[in-house]
């Protein structure tokens, strides 16, 4: 049986470098993340938790790098083995695509990611830096590109996540033609720059989401939690 690494922590507003903790501790056995509640946070930073326990137990969950989760107001004193993955469906998949900044990424991203990947392999484009300032203004993104593809790519529901390379609300259309994606999926306020005619001519199935988090959290978008 493989060890596991045993993470306690509360896993607050995940960024690189927690993913970056989890992905390392991945290489040397299976990891299972003992997961604060919201008033073992507050015991430990002295202020309360920006995201709700169950919030962080979704997103953390999601995380490629992590096999288990485990709620936990006390260190455990034994860990118990975790489940046997669950078998990859044979024969071949659709490819789908989606695109976006991802600047903050967020329960409700990785919500999008789900419900796509149930349809085939999921490739997310992360719009450049470059071009969220054209589209945006300055003062974004906040965080670079590469970070933010790093922090897609974290997420098990995404297959690969990629660096757009064009300008414009069509700016994966390079990465596009080379990927030649079955699927473009998009959610409502993805939904304009030109996507649903590029796709009819292209050929591409477009598929329009409605934007609802997962079931018992709360509508969450990168503007809301960047105020800007």
């Amino acid at each position: 049986m493989e060890r596991q690494i045993i993470i306690y922590a509360g896993f607050d507003d995940l960024r690189a470098r927690d993913v970056r903790l989890l992905e390392s501790a991945a290489r040397l056995g299976e990891v299972v993340a003992y997961l604060w509640s919201d008033d073992r946070v507050r015991d430990q930073t002295g202020r309360a938790p920006k995201f709700s326990f169950a919030e962080r137990l979704y997103f953390l969950s999601a995380v490629r790098y992590v096999n288990r989760v485990v709620p936990a107001d006390d260190f455990p004193e034994v860990a118990m083995a975790p489940p046997p993955a669950p078998s990859s469906p044979s024969g071949p998949r659709k490819k789908i695509v989606v695109t976006g900044t991802y600047d903050w990424l967020h329960s409700g991203h990785v919500r999008f990611f789900e419900e796509v990947s149930a349809l085939g392999d999921l490739y997310v484009m992360v719009g450049n830096d470059a071009n969220i300032r054209l589209l945006k203004g300055e003062g974004h993104p906040l965080l670079p590109q590469k970070e933010r593809r790093y922090m897609v790519g974290s997420i098990k529901f995404v297959k690969q996540s990629l660096i757009s390379s064009g300008t414009g609300w069509l700016d994966a259309d390079p990465e596009i033609k080379i990927l030649r994606p079955d699927i473009y999926a998009v959610n409502e306020d993805g939904d304009r720059g030109g996507k649903r005619e590029y796709c009819r001519q292209h050929g591409i199935e477009y598929l329009v989401l409605q934007r609802q988090p997962a079931a018992g959290l709360p509508r969450r978008s990168s503007t809301g939690l960047r105020g800007f």
